[in-house]
């Protein structure tokens, strides 16, 4: 059974998704391949407590690394990448060849973007941290205006705390 709940961040409103009580999604407004709203299952917010104090502490910059337990749907290789990017540290970033290298594919990297893109637990699974070979910004399911502003308060540099 799903539910779901929004909660208010300071890159907008983020939808939470459970499925029979684990987290598995976590969308924000406007989000490309969000799923319809229809598919979260009824508004309620009790599954949620942890994931709900997890993400507070983050966003106060208190949490550096998220400890919850996720049910992430998706094919193995995206299974795969998406747990690769829970082993990026907290202000650090990789390039999508150094996560398809590290996936034993170093040209696999096309691949890794498009896994990259289909996350369904954004911040807690950290896309965001992914960029292009150059250290460029490159695409991101939630904006690119909201990956450089996760990515500058992840550094201390954000202007907007």
């Amino acid at each position: 059974m799903k539910q779901h709940t929004v909660i208010d961040s300071p890159y907008g409103p983020l939808t939470l998704v459970a499925d029979d009580g684990m987290l598995c999604g976590l969308y924000m407004a406007g989000q490309r391949h969000r799923p319809p709203e229809e598919t979260f299952g009824e508004r309620d917010a009790s599954p949620f407590g942890e994931a709900m104090d997890q993400l507070t502490a983050y966003f106060a910059g208190e949490l550096r690394e998220f400890t919850l337990e996720l049910r992430l749907h998706g094919t193995p290789f995206q299974r795969g990448v998406w747990d690769r990017l829970r082993r990026i540290p907290y202000g650090e970033t990789r390039s999508y060849g150094e996560l398809a290298a590290a996936l034993g594919n170093p040209g696999a990297s096309r691949a890794v973007g498009l896994a990259n893109g289909r996350n369904p637990v954004g911040i807690i699974v950290p896309c965001h941290r992914v960029i292009g070979a150059g250290g460029g910004l490159t695409g991101y399911g939630g904006g690119l205006d909201r990956k450089r502003r996760l990515l500058d308060f992840e550094r201390g540099t954000a202007l907007f705390f």
